[in-house]
């Protein structure tokens, strides 16, 4: 999967990757972003977000540059890469500063867009770039240090030029033997071809195995609420329902411009459900989870991630 798509794009661009981390009840997100408004104008920033707050710190563009095709981002004197970060930031609600180390990325067995990632003109893509990575290290937030090692990592990013209208997106990781679990689905209103259509997007990490979910494999969106998602695949079935949340706001792009705002709830209280073949894989209450619904009538009220 490539990197950082946006090298020349000259309007109407964004692109967004979304780092968690989490260690006993700490959360700790960070999104480091490019982005060009529909007039020309390129800027970048880092949003932050913790269980309880977030904030953003802008910069110019020119002090954004990506790799092209391994993960490695830099905005300001901040590092983003596959083997860990670096970071130092003052945002007006939230400080962050340290560093921390990854293990190797569990990445999906293929590109999540699947087919549809051949078609250039998609609205938003999504792609994971780990579904799982411990950590080591330690970071001062908020003048607290705060020590990950051991905790879990996932990351995964947005590009294109806006976010769906409506959509709904949920993750979670939990640690489990030999193997960490993950989930995460994405529900979205999609327009194509002058018209619209609900697609899905997931992927169910569990002993060792990747489960797919997607519309381009059969799958069905059962029930979409802003509370809860079911959606069926041939033999596999999966729920999430939102039980506690804790909305904290992000900008969101809207034709490479961030003047949209939506509420994630970065470490909320999500039941998780997953069966095959009618069985039972697990019944699992994730206290870190992350949930976000956004539509029109919803932006700027509650509820809602961002690239």
């Amino acid at each position: 999967m490539r990197n950082f798509h946006g090298a020349n794009k000259k309007h109407r661009f964004f692109e967004g990757w979304y780092l968690k981390h989490e260690i006993n009840g700490h959360i700790l997100a960070m999104i480091p972003a490019y982005h060009v408004d529909d007039k020309g104008r390129a800027s970048a920033s880092i949003q932050i977000m913790t269980e309880g707050e977030s904030d953003v710190v802008p910069f110019p563009a020119g002090q954004f540059a990506a790799a092209r095709d391994r993960f490695f981002v830099k905005v300001g004197e901040n590092e983003f890469s596959d083997t860990g970060i670096k970071v130092n930031l003052q945002g007006k609600r939230l400080s962050v500063s340290g560093k921390l180390k990854y293990t190797p990325f569990q990445p999906p067995r293929y590109d999540m867009m699947g087919p549809f990632r051949h078609i250039p003109w998609m609205e938003c893509n999504h792609g994971v770039v780990s579904l799982s990575h411990r950590l080591s290290g330690s970071l001062v937030i908020q003048g607290k240090s705060v020590d990950f090692t051991g905790g879990l990592g996932y990351i995964e990013k947005d590009w294109g030029r806006s976010f769906p209208s409506s959509y709904l997106w949920t993750q979670c990781g939990w640690p489990g033997g030999s193997h960490n679990s993950t989930v995460m689905v994405s529900v979205a209103d999609i327009p194509m071809l002058g018209g619209h259509f609900t697609g899905c997007i997931g992927v169910v990490w569990h002993g060792g195995r990747e489960y797919r979910l997607a519309t381009y494999r059969g799958a069905s969106v059962c029930k979409c609420t802003s509370r809860e998602v079911v959606v069926n695949q041939g033999n596999m079935r999966f729920q999430a329902y939102l039980l506690e949340s804790c909305p904290q706001p992000l900008q969101a792009p809207v034709n490479g411009g961030m003047c949209r705002v939506v509420h994630e709830s970065p470490a909320c209280r999500v039941r998780y459900r997953f069966w095959k073949d009618g069985r039972l894989l697990f019944d699992r209450v994730g206290t870190s989870a992350g949930f976000e619904t956004a539509s029109p009538s919803s932006d700027n009220k509650n509820s809602g991630h961002n690239g």
